[in-house]
């Protein structure tokens, strides 16, 4: 049997690209979708261009996903896993008192929420062809309140659309996974956040691959994964 292809959105840094190398070393092949070919190169070639095809797309726009999509099942011949990953993330206020001028608020809305769906969209026939399994990231923020927050609030939709996904897919022998990380070492943390206590990267990418590696009778619905002493509510 040929091994396993799994599709990661947000590849080039952070989750994704841990995850990449986790699942490259665990016998995965990749394809890797990023809005930067310039980011993705590099780590194809580090993984190895037989086993990780790189695929420049925005996510966002639905040709582009759907095409990319559609490329990497032509090229491995099958389509098992899906990581909608990609994610972006500015301070805000509602208030107006603290955080980034709201014209900046488009990107984060659009990537986190209307580009997940887009990555659900285009994958799912393919993930139902080969029985194959979703994973989502959301966040620890998307589970509580957090003042002001509106990167919370799209972590609160795709807990939703989570569900929703998982709901429609009974029948189907597709499982869906919602990784919730709480505070990671990334390019998004903001300066107050330095002295907190953080997960690497490759913590969640085990993660993703813990739900990944389970039987096709085990369904791991959410995995919250928040840094020894992380306050429930930061």
């Amino acid at each position: 049997m040929s091994a396993p292809v799994l599709l990661i959105t947000g590849a080039s840094r952070g989750i994704g690209a841990a995850t990449a190398r986790a699942a490259a070393d665990a016998g995965y092949r990749l394809a890797l979708v990023s809005r930067s070919a310039d980011q993705l190169e590099p780590l194809a070639r580090e993984l190895g261009h037989e086993n990780a095809l790189p695929l420049p797309c925005d996510i966002t726009e639905w040709t582009e996903i759907s095409s990319a999509v559609a490329r990497a099942e032509a090229h491995f011949g099958r389509l098992d896993a899906v990581f909608a990953n990609a994610g972006h993330s500015v301070s805000t206020s509602f208030l107006g008192t603290d955080g980034a001028d709201p014209d900046q608020w488009r990107e984060m809305v659009l990537t986190n929420v209307h580009g997940t769906a887009l990555t659900a969209r285009a994958a799912l026939p393919a993930l139902v062809r080969s029985g194959g399994h979703l994973l989502l990231t959301g966040s620890a923020a998307g589970r509580g309140i957090r003042p002001g927050n509106l990167y919370s609030a799209t972590k609160w939709a795709v807990t939703g659309m989570a569900q929703n996904i998982r709901a429609e897919c009974v029948g189907t022998g597709v499982r869906v996974t919602l990784l919730q990380p709480g505070l990671v070492e990334t390019e998004m943390n903001t300066p107050e956040q330095a002295d907190r206590p953080k997960l690497r990267a490759e913590d969640i990418a085990q993660a993703a691959l813990y739900a990944l590696a389970q039987p096709d009778t085990v369904d791991v619905n959410e995995l919250l994964i928040r840094p020894t002493g992380q306050h429930p509510l930061r």
